[in-house]
């Protein structure tokens, strides 16, 4: 990983660091990748990682209708639909009518989703809080304060004052 700190803050030093910064995001996109679909396999051998990323954010929302699902997830609402009914037919997800709009069906986990779920996080849980154990927590904040303006688009000064 280059060192960027010591460098003045040109054109070049900052075009460098966004290189930089973009090559380390791009390591973690793949990590991540790989988590998940490892994950996915886990619940359910052969399940696809999109419908996995369906499956938790179901969790993460408790109960979610597919249009509210498939705006969240910038998913088309039919792709969404497809592999709702994939995780029903695993008997990981269920509908219920929608109390406030009788059209409407709620998604949520099943009890054996969640089982599954929580058995495929397993051997993940944890690793972040081993892999942070020797940070300190002024660390961890600014990771999170600068990660936070960085997916808002805001500076990290006015996320700091927030």
């Amino acid at each position: 990983m280059p060192d960027v700190d010591h460098l003045s803050d040109t054109p070049e030093a900052r075009a460098a660091a966004v290189r930089a910064l973009e090559a380390e995001f791009g390591e973690l996109i793949t990590h991540f990748r790989r988590v998940i679909s490892e994950n996915a396999n886990r619940v359910s051998p052969g399940l696809l990682p999109g419908a996995y990323k369906i499956f938790t954010t179901i969790a993460r929302c408790e109960t979610v209708t597919v249009s509210s699902l498939s705006e969240r997830m910038l998913l088309d609402k039919g792709q969404v639909s497809r592999m709702v009914r994939e995780l029903e037919e695993l008997d990981l997800v269920e509908r219920s009518t929608d109390p406030a709009d009788g059209r409407s069906f709620l998604l949520q986990l099943t009890h054996l989703g969640e089982e599954r779920l929580a058995a495929a996080r397993l051997p993940q849980e944890g690793r972040l809080l081993r892999t942070l154990e020797d940070w300190s927590l002024a660390d961890i904040g600014s990771l999170t304060r600068l990660l936070h303006a960085l997916a808002s688009g805001a500076s990290p000064d006015a996320i700091a004052s927030e």
